[in-house]
């Protein structure tokens, strides 16, 4: 089975972009964030003629999240417990004795933006739902766009951006609650001392000049990391294909047994 997570930037700016990724690399699963869409107009028969089912929570110009598959997907939740008010950011299904969850966290803007204190708390609101709702012996995947960087190695100027946003201890603390409820950051563990990054910024030539940040990710509960036999970012994609424009951010991509 092969699972992605990928931050499109908006799927009706991107929708033939996807489309030829999808082609090409053949995912099984794929938790998409950044909509922009409702689930009234997710374009649900272009990715059936793909091959793929699509369960959506989608919004309004804002946010939303998608999960499509290749197999029977049951939706398990759409929207994060008491977090409504902050947007379409989480949806979970159960595909083939898989939990497969992917979310787009909040950005939190700045430091001293209002945004700052409302992502820290959608984040342990994040955790408390797993803490209630599932078991970290089941096999589990938590995968998306999660703007941190967990370490040092995941941005291109830790020094210069120590402090700000996320790359902040609060942030930082969130996210260590989730690894530890049980969940494993793939790529980490399986390249601990390599830097990659899976998003850059449009403006400065940031991409070409290696000025990015590791902020999505596929998270694994150990039953899940224990079916994993490689993981990549697939920084290829961050590149225009055939005329089209890509997002922002690479998929991230991983093989299980």
């Amino acid at each position: 089975m092969r699972i992605a997570t990928w931050n499109v930037n908006g799927l009706r700016a991107r929708q033939d972009f996807v489309l030829h990724w999808l082609r090409e690399r053949q995912p099984d699963v794929v938790g998409l964030q950044e909509l922009k869409l409702t689930d009234e107009q997710f374009p649900v028969d272009v990715f059936e003629a793909e091959g793929y089912s699509a369960l959506t929570h989608g919004q309004k110009a804002w946010n939303g999240v998608a999960i499509l598959s290749r197999k029977p997907a049951e939706v398990l939740q759409r929207g994060l417990p008491g977090q409504e008010d902050f947007g379409a950011r989480l949806v979970s299904a159960r595909i083939e004795g898989l939990s497969f969850t992917t979310v787009y966290c909040p950005n939190g803007k700045s430091v001293e933006h209002e945004d700052f204190p409302k992502k820290l708390a959608w984040f342990a609101a994040l955790a408390e739902h797993f803490e209630q709702v599932a078991d970290a012996a089941e096999p589990t995947v938590l995968c998306g766009d999660f703007n941190i960087c967990p370490g040092a190695l995941d941005s291109w100027d830790e020094a210069r951006h120590a402090g700000h946003i996320f790359h902040t201890d609060e942030e930082r603390a969130r996210l260590a609650r989730l690894f530890d409820w049980g969940f494993v950051d793939v790529f980490r563990d399986r390249y601990p001392d390599t830097q990659e990054f899976s998003w850059w910024d449009y403006r400065g030539g940031a991409f070409h000049r290696g000025h990015g940040l590791r902020i999505d990710f596929l998270l694994a509960t150990p039953s899940a990391l224990g079916r994993v036999h490689e993981v990549f970012i697939d920084r290829d994609y961050r590149k225009k294909k055939d005329g089209l424009t890509a997002s922002d951010h690479a998929p991230v991509v991983a093989d299980l047994d």
